[in-house]
């Protein structure tokens, strides 16, 4: 299996005028590519688009800088569009798997710039990296590589911070895990709510949010391409970078820890992009990242041989008492726990979701035929 390892580097002033311009042509050449295949009344080939935008442009005076930086990102750039008009193609016919795929878009140059070197671009040079016609570069080495990359992509964030990305080949890790099975019920205070009774509560963004949205304000009173609005969007982007941070070190260290100690893991299919349409969470729940966590469980689950199951959005698992199975209905969200009358248990709301997604995932869930009740929601106890 294929893994990425990303590792953080500090170009000198002259590499950094150079992935400037390399960066550059990368954006410009798939610009040129994608105008052309909007002009066009049949898509062209990757060939064709290669041989015209990256071949025929340098033989003229418009393009003929082109020259100056290595082929290999040009021509990754367009094999790059051709995969992102598959995608596009391939969602529009339903074929593709998950949320639907839009048209490629235009490259800015205000967004993350990005280049990437294949085999021949690039190469090992002790600890150090070289990359065509950009020389040497030195990241931080943080941890090895397992193996030798078949690519490298040199990346620019927003906020000017530089990354070299490596796809690397990794083997599969044999190892025991202490407990059979887990449900995991995802929230918003507390993020995720484990069968087992534990909780994990998510990193508060208020203090970095509050700092985006009054910097976002003043950027709006900004003119255009004023030298004080780029000012203003480099610390937006900074602040956003730690919002990303942030989430990502919290979210890594939990699968990380969820994957190592169970065999079996278990999610509900949150249907999020409905959940947003809320205005009064949209924010909070974009910031949460239950995909991004999802996404990384499972290819920690793939790593150390786990099983990752994703249970239906429509299992009413907040609804059924995780005991005895009989279900009470709806609940409004401000209840937070619930007294069966079947058993007499109090049922904390997020802990008996979490037992009823382990049950469904593992196959046992309750017959809740027989132990629902027809036109009647059980009142439970508000926590305040």
């Amino acid at each position: 299996m294929k893994a990425r390892f990303r590792y953080r580097f500090y170009p000198t002033s002259q590499q950094q005028q150079s992935l400037a311009q390399l960066f550059g042509c990368v954006r410009v050449v798939w610009n040129d590519a994608l105008a052309l295949c909007k002009r066009s009344d049949k898509k062209p080939s990757s060939a064709d688009l290669q041989k015209i935008v990256i071949t025929g442009a340098k033989n003229t005076e418009e393009r003929a800088w082109l020259g100056d930086v290595s082929c290999v990102p040009l021509q990754q750039s367009v094999a790059d569009l051709d995969v992102a008009f598959k995608n596009f193609f391939n969602s529009c016919k339903g074929k593709r798997k998950g949320r639907k795929v839009g048209y490629p878009k235009f490259k800015k140059r205000t967004s993350s710039q990005s280049a990437r070197f294949r085999v021949g671009g690039f190469s090992l040079k002790g600890d150090g990296i070289y990359l065509a016609k950009i020389g040497i570069v030195n990241p931080i080495w943080s941890r090895e590589l397992p193996s030798e990359p078949s690519s490298v992509t040199v990346i620019k964030d927003c906020a000017n911070r530089y990354f070299l990305s490596f796809v690397v080949e990794i083997q599969p890790i044999a190892s025991e895990a202490k407990n059979p099975s887990i449900g995991i019920d995802l929230g918003i205070k507390t993020f995720a709510v484990m069968s087992n009774g534990e909780k994990a509560e998510s990193p508060s963004y208020k203090k970095l949010d509050r700092k985006v949205r009054k910097l976002q304000r003043k950027l709006a009173r900004q003119p255009h391409d004023s030298r004080r609005r780029n000012v203003i969007r480099i610390k937006i982007a900074k602040l956003h970078n730690q919002i990303t941070d942030t989430r990502k070190d919290f979210l890594h260290k939990l699968s990380t820890k969820i994957v190592n100690e169970n065999q079996v893991i278990i999610l509900e299919d949150l249907n999020v992009s409905g959940m947003v349409k809320n205005r009064k969470l949209s924010r909070a729940i974009s910031q949460q990242g239950w995909r991004e966590f999802r996404t990384l469980c499972e290819a920690k689950s793939e790593k150390l041989g786990r099983e990752f199951n994703v249970i239906s959005r429509w299992e009413p698992t907040s609804q059924v008492c995780s005991d005895c199975g009989f279900r009470w209905g709806k609940v409004d969200l401000s209840i937070r726990s619930v007294l069966c009358l079947s058993c007499g248990t109090k049922q904390d709301r997020d802990e008996n979701a979490a037992k009823n997604i382990e049950k469904v995932g593992m196959g046992n869930r309750h017959d809740y035929k027989w132990a629902q009740r027809d036109c009647q929601t059980m009142k439970g106890s508000r926590t305040r």
